[in-house]
């Protein structure tokens, strides 16, 4: 008789502002999506298709949480971003259709080890370890879209300590939901309960131990995280 000889970690979730769980499937990000981030990053193009790159969903980190400093980086950064999280999946979606496949949304700090990424991209390498590492997805609470509207537009921040680094606006994103969902469904099949992590805004900047991080977006719950010192 075959059985299971190794078990998995259980499937990482995600809680909704109602009090119910969702199972994540897997995490995509978008990157370079707000034109005054990719300028401070030294790009100076919209990139067409998107840049997609994924973290594992064991990277989620819940609202509240303290976590280690990250090992292997000198420079730690802050992003804060919109997250949909899908309740339906499919492929080849249409860009009219694609927001009847949003569950909800939630506001997310999408933390990069930017020494690990500068060498990378220097070498033109995956940008996996300075992304994907773990406890680098902070998601705050779920919002049903039904409550919250197509966010297309919305005060986005990030402030450490209490201090703003990034304010900016929903609208300012280079992609739409609708777009970026749409984009995606032709490269793989979507879904249910794939995460998209859909790009920041200027002002991205270094986190250092012992300090608290606070992500917020007009009209979601905030997401914070502390790092240990």
């Amino acid at each position: 008789m075959t059985q299971m000889i190794v078990t998995p970690p259980p499937l990482p979730t995600l809680q909704t502002t109602g009090g119910d769980i969702i199972g994540v499937h897997r995490i995509f990000c978008v990157g370079q999506n707000y034109a005054d981030h990719v300028a401070e990053m030294g790009g100076d193009a919209k990139s067409n298709p998107p840049i997609f790159f994924m973290k594992p969903s064991s990277a989620i980190v819940p609202d509240g949480a303290t976590i280690p400093f990250p090992p292997a980086t000198q420079d730690l950064h802050h992003e804060v971003e919109l997250v949909v999280v899908l309740g339906e999946g499919g492929k080849d979606i249409d860009e009219a259709d694609a927001l009847g496949h949003v569950f909800g949304y939630a506001v997310g700090n999408d933390l990069t080890r930017r020494d690990i990424q500068g060498a990378a991209k220097a070498k033109g390498a995956p940008w996996d370890m300075a992304k994907g590492f773990d406890n680098s997805a902070v998601i705050g609470p779920v919002v049903p879209a039904s409550d919250a509207g197509d966010m297309a537009k919305g005060a986005v921040r990030c402030a450490v300590d209490g201090g703003v680094r990034q304010n900016g606006d929903l609208n300012q994103m280079i992609w739409s939901v609708p777009e970026i969902i749409a984009t995606l469904s032709r490269t793989v099949t979507l879904q249910p309960g794939d995460v998209i992590m859909t790009g920041t805004p200027a002002g991205v900047g270094p986190i250092t131990a012992g300090q608290t991080c606070l992500c917020e977006i007009e009209g979601l719950p905030s997401a914070t995280v502390t790092f240990a010192a």
